[in-house]
């Protein structure tokens, strides 16, 4: 998969991820249990993740920036 960036969406038991290429068409979309987040990022090359901040927000951007992602936390609106 060719991914520029990531848009996450954090929740408790399932994460909702929307991945966009350079062109912003939309590469995937899917839905994961917490436990295969990791797994799953692990696999892509460094990108762009966008997620809201959130209580876990700060966990999860410190796990993806060890697996070199670059994380961006938006505001909640």
């Amino acid at each position: 998969m060719n991914i520029k960036r990531i848009g996450l969406d954090l929740a408790k038991q399932v994460f909702q991820v929307h991945a966009v290429d350079s062109h912003e068409q939309v590469v995937c979309r899917r839905q994961l249990k917490r436990d295969k987040v990791q797994d799953f990022f692990r696999q892509l090359a460094p990108c762009l993740v966008a997620m809201e901040a959130c209580g876990s927000a700060h966990y999860w951007a410190r796990e993806l920036r060890q697996l070199g992602h670059e994380v961006r936390l938006i505001a909640p609106q």
